[in-house]
């Protein structure tokens, strides 16, 4: 990477009108943003929520999906009203609280993981605990990842999963999905226990078919960067089955920086050249799509 390459990506466009994006990883119990891997200066939440908001970026959904994560996810929510939260126990976290070694985050080493010395059980009431409170407005990011680990922790995996389904229909939020390599399972799963009302795909990763039983479902997906990859095609045919009432779009900052800014550190501030693209795909005028998102993540997290 040159050094022309490096560091944050430049301030995109403003959007003719405002969009959330409702899947978001701000750092929490942590001193340096995770998502600064190239010696960049990590940003303040106060200098994302004002970048954010210069380019039409004006709320976000803060995501917790461990421990470590949990109530720091909830008082960044307290303390800044652009921002509501998602909590759970993420897919890959599970094996490890329920002693299945075979699985890992990526960068985290289980051995010296002292949050996974909690059962996992314990973990999930944990997050059932702080959901309750008024800033929470949905569980996730559960689901399932059959990216690695065997067959003992992906039935740690859809265990944990159910409890999360069955914990957001307890109490009335909306339900986001880490989907990744699991596709036939996770429907399988929401058809047998039933979707909570509001269920949103995290960060498609489907094709035409997923997207068709979305529709079908009446199950959003949001998009991420990825749709601007260039060998993405197979997610934007995706796309393009997808209603416009059932779409939305995130970041999943740090991660998933969209092109032509790919490999570097990402926030919500960069999310427009997802949803410009999305327009280009979906066929809408932007000023018409940024209006039809936001109504859309009313819908599934109300306002706030």
């Amino acid at each position: 990477m040159s050094p022309r390459e490096r560091g944050w990506p430049p301030l995109p466009e403003a959007l003719p009108a405002a969009v959330v994006d409702n899947h978001t990883h701000f750092p929490v119990g942590a001193d340096e943003d995770p998502g600064v891997r190239d010696g960049s200066e990590p940003l303040s939440t106060a200098e994302h929520l004002e970048r954010a908001a210069s380019v039409g970026v004006t709320r976000m959904v803060q995501v917790g999906c461990d421990l470590d994560t949990l109530a720091g996810s909830v008082a960044l929510a307290e303390e800044h009203p652009q921002v509501v939260a998602a909590l759970a126990i993420h897919p890959n976290e599970a094996p490890l609280h329920a002693g299945v070694r075979e699985v890992a985050p990526d960068g985290l080493d289980p051995a010296v993981a002292r949050r996974h010395e909690t059962s996992l059980d314990d973990a999930v009431a944990r997050v059932a605990e702080l959901a309750r409170h008024e800033r929470v407005r949905a569980i996730g990011e559960t689901g399932l990842d059959f990216f690695r680990g065997g067959e003992q922790a992906r039935q740690v995996q859809r265990s944990a999963f159910r409890q999360h389904i069955a914990l957001a229909k307890e109490l009335g939020l909306a339900l986001q999905i880490h989907d990744r390599e699991a596709h036939e399972d996770v429907v399988e799963v929401l058809l047998a226990d039933g979707a909570p009302d509001r269920t949103v795909f995290h960060c498609f990763s489907g094709d035409v078919d997923l997207a068709r039983t979305c529709a079908e479902q009446g199950w959003y997906v949001s998009v991420a960067g990825p749709v601007t990859f260039k060998a993405n095609d197979t997610l934007r045919a995706a796309v393009r089955e997808v209603p416009l009432e059932l779409l939305l779009v995130e970041t999943d900052s740090p991660y998933l920086t969209p092109a032509p800014y790919r490999g570097r550190p990402n926030g919500p501030y960069v999310m427009p050249l997802t949803v410009r693209r999305l327009a280009e795909e979906t066929g809408t005028e932007l000023t018409t799509l940024c209006h039809r998102l936001t109504a859309n993540t009313e819908a599934v997290y109300g306002t706030w």
